[in-house]
């Protein structure tokens, strides 16, 4: 039996509960509460993130990639031999499965903290961080507690850039680039490369479930706009009766499936041409800020052993590609450097990149991207980011 340590209200919570369920794997959740923080994670991980998931050989699991990236190592196929991997086999479904996690995993937090601090989602908000505190107190007092701890995670708003000079454009690319056109996309697969979920529906899970649709606001919002998404997010969630439902449709044992013959849906474009006007200049600013801190400290006695986790502020554009953008600064968050790597690093797997892959990249602005250069490259040490040897 696998123990989560997570939260309902926690983004990346929501991704990898839906995960362990979609895999089968048999768990518990446990209420990431203060005590729990104070008694198990900080000491069992040496940071301060949830979730957590403790295997049944007393190992911590941190950060979701990197769970998922375990799970996936340990097994692929559960005993009704329904193949259960999320990763593609396949060059251009595997690299555009990737890219799909890291903009749920840290572009689509801009909109989901937007939405939920920046609109009228209290005291349903207050309430919800009120069980990490006094998980058995009554309503009024969780959320009394509640708000002072959420005060602290409103605090991060503006670092992401989130002001009321971008908020207009902010909402105008969420409601008319991000929901339209998965709206479309989902309104023909069932999830983003065809009948079973990849690593990419998991990434977008986190924002659009936890924040996004749970939250009284937004969730109002997707429901009007984008019913289909909605409709995804319960999938997700409940991937026993989607999983039913598909292989009852057809006699093969291997449904369901990825999209044959690589097969990339054309409804994803907009969104991967969004990815690379939007995303990947922020990723490339960051990978170029980390070598000037790196060079900045080298000669520094004093400098951390340790990645701190922002190192600065740059400037970004968002809004609908096709409309108007607008710039604001932000913080840099070098574990984008570590999401930005593991695409890569696909990318640099495949020996040689089909024509119909260098196409598809050249046609939403990605292929120049992929052939970044990092010059630093991160890895953990820990659960902590450290500059890797050599």
């Amino acid at each position: 039996m696998y123990i989560l340590y997570g939260s309902e209200v926690s983004l990346y919570t929501g991704k990898i509960r839906a995960y362990l369920k979609y895999k089968q794997l048999p768990f518990t959740e446990v209420l990431s509460t203060v005590s729990v923080y104070k008694k198990i994670i900080r000491p069992k991980t040496g940071v301060s993130f949830i979730p957590v998931v403790k295997t049944p050989s007393g190992e911590y699991l941190q950060d979701t990639a990197r769970i998922i990236d375990y799970f996936e190592a340990q097994t692929t196929s559960a005993a009704n031999g329904n193949n259960l991997s999320v990763v593609p086999t396949t060059p251009a479904q595997q690299l555009v499965s990737e890219l799909f996690a890291l903009w749920g995993d840290e572009w689509l937090v801009v909109p989901a903290m937007h939405y939920r601090w920046n609109k009228d989602n209290f005291p349903f908000i207050y309430e919800e961080f009120g069980q990490v505190v006094t998980p058995k107190a009554p309503k009024l007092i969780k959320a009394y507690f509640g708000k002072k701890l959420a005060k602290k995670f409103q605090g991060f708003v503006p670092l992401l850039g989130i002001t009321e000079k971008s908020i207009p454009y902010i909402e105008d690319w969420y409601e008319n680039t991000v929901l339209r056109y998965l709206n479309e996309h989902f309104a023909t697969h069932k999830y983003l490369l065809g009948d079973k979920p990849c690593t990419g529906d998991f990434g977008l899970l986190g924002p659009l479930y936890a924040h996004l649709y749970r939250d009284p606001v937004p969730k109002q919002l997707m429901d009007k706009l984008a019913p289909n998404v909605a409709a995804w997010v319960r999938r997700m969630n409940n991937p026993s009766t989607a999983q039913q439902a598909s292989t009852s449709a057809s006699n093969d044992i291997n449904n369901p499936n990825f999209l044959e013959n690589d097969e990339i849906p054309a409804t994803l474009l907009p969104l991967l041409k969004d990815m690379f006007t939007q995303q990947w200049p922020v990723l490339k600013s960051t990978s170029e800020a980390l070598t000037g801190w790196r060079e900045k400290n080298a000669s520094n006695e004093n400098t951390p052993h340790f990645i701190p986790r922002t190192i600065g502020q740059h400037t970004f554009k968002i809004g609908r590609c096709e409309s108007e953008t607008v710039e604001e600064q932000r913080f840099i968050s070098s574990f984008h450097q570590y999401k930005l790597q593991r695409v890569l690093d696909v990318f640099n797997s495949i020996e040689q990149p089909s024509l119909e892959l260098t196409s598809l990249l050249e046609e939403v602005g990605g292929l120049e991207y992929m052939r970044l250069d990092v010059k630093d490259r991160v890895a953990f040490e820990g659960n902590r980011l450290v500059f890797e040897l050599g």
